[in-house]
């Protein structure tokens, strides 16, 4: 049973944009902000040549991102399921460089971190001689991407959220009554079978301010 004295973590609505990392070719993409992250998409082969990520939105319904970048049939694919929302992206790293002599710098390795510790990847070369980055969150979470594509991924950036505590007045007044009971009760105070483990669960909320 959770209590209201011990109050859930949520993400704010105030959301900053980092990065991008990489180059300047290809057409500038923006994914926006959303609630969280459930899935990315990933293909490469010497270089990550796309990326397509779904989100859940304020309603809590999920939203395909458009696929950015291209591919070849020699490409890999994988992808990196979360379970949303008791697990988010909490970090992204990876390295850039030119793909080939002279030309302008592209992503050539991506790695995914989650607040499970649980970390994908790295997709691509990660033993390329290219410039590394990371943007590891510490109290945060990424609730979008925007970057440039084309032929490949030329870069990639973020949109994260701090996260705060939730209060009982933030769900009153958001929520409404039968939300106050599932937030001093768990599940609107219905009981929970015995030895069920997902009401110990701490799901990540989006927060509207």
């Amino acid at each position: 049973m959770q209590s209201a004295h011990q109050p859930r973590m949520v993400a704010s609505s105030k959301v900053i944009k980092v990065g991008p990392w990489g180059g300047r070719g290809g057409s500038p993409w923006d994914d926006g902000p959303h609630r969280g992250v459930r899935s990315i998409t990933v293909t490469w082969d010497r270089l990550l040549e796309s990326m397509q990520v779904e989100y859940v939105d304020r309603s809590g319904r999920p939203v395909l991102g458009e696929k950015h970048g291209g591919g070849t049939r020699r490409s890999r694919s994988q992808k990196i399921e979360l379970d949303f929302p008791y697990e988010f992206l909490t970090g992204v790293s990876g390295c850039y460089g030119a793909a080939h002599g002279g030309s302008p710098p592209v992503v050539q390795s991506l790695t995914f971190a989650t607040s499970r510790w649980t970390v994908h990847g790295p997709f691509g070369d990660a033993g390329a001689e290219g410039t590394p980055f990371s943007y590891p969150m510490e109290g945060g979470v990424v609730v979008g991407f925007t970057g440039r594509s084309g032929w490949h991924l030329d870069a990639v950036g973020l949109h994260v959220a701090a996260l705060r505590p939730e209060t009982l007045c933030y769900v009153v007044q958001e929520r409404g009554l039968a939300a106050y009971r599932s937030f001093v009760h768990g599940s609107g105070g219905a009981r929970q079978p015995h030895g069920a483990t997902h009401q110990n669960k701490k799901p990540f909320e989006w927060c509207y301010k």
